[in-house]
């Protein structure tokens, strides 16, 4: 985004009372040390994308924005998950599994986890927002405005996206919070799909818009 127009549009829909900031799948097994995905934890780590995620939410934290973190599970005998395609059989195969309440389903660092933050796990799919809990939550926040981080470019992030606009949700996406491999593919990703149905934007300008605001309360 560029120009004051823009600005001034981007702060209006980043307004605390009526955001959430959703961080997808930004959990140790999928970006941390130890991963399951290492080409992608390399990406999103070497990127920056990682650590602006980070950043976004110290800051929400700071705004009284509500964070969401998605993050996707698999129960030890697989009850449950989806088999219909060749991700899914071949995450089934990795040598680290997204097993529920192993440390790889925690989100990984340098993300803090604040006690008002919402976690919500799935155990289907690839999206953070079909069949869980997300819409209802996000209805009743009052949110209107989701900013979608995290990853993959790939995968989980277009659906995010899609699903919410779908939802009737406005999305902002903060282009160097976001990763997928190859690297190439997240910006030709950003500019030939994503931005159509999203406001693209960047981790300094959405740290602008939260910056020195008064404190809100949600109802």
């Amino acid at each position: 985004m560029a120009g004051a127009a823009q600005r001034e549009q981007l702060r209006g829909q980043l307004a605390p009372a009526g955001t959430v900031l959703l961080t997808v799948e930004c959990q140790q097994g999928v970006v941390g040390q130890d991963s399951a995905l290492p080409e992608l934890a390399a990406v999103a780590r070497s990127s920056g994308a990682l650590r602006n995620v980070a950043r976004l939410v110290a800051a929400a934290h700071e705004a009284e924005v509500q964070v969401l973190h998605a993050v996707a599970e698999r129960r030890p005998d697989g009850r449950g998950a989806n088999r219909n395609a060749r991700l899914f059989r071949a995450a089934a195969r990795l040598p680290v599994q997204q097993h529920s309440g192993s440390t790889a389903v925690r989100i990984a660092e340098p993300i803090e986890v604040a006690d008002e933050d919402l976690v919500v796990r799935r155990l289907h799919g690839l999206s953070p927002l079909a069949g869980t809990d997300v819409d209802p939550l996000l209805r009743n926040l009052g949110c209107r405005t989701l900013v979608v981080t995290g990853v993959s470019a790939n995968v989980a992030i277009p659906n995010a996206v899609f699903d919410a606009v779908n939802l009737g949700y406005t999305v902002v996406v903060p282009a160097d919070a976001i990763a997928g491999v190859p690297a190439d593919y997240t910006p030709a990703m950003i500019r030939h799909t994503l931005a159509l149905v999203s406001t693209i934007t960047t981790t300094e300008e959405v740290l602008s818009c939260w910056k020195g605001l008064p404190r809100v309360t949600r109802g």
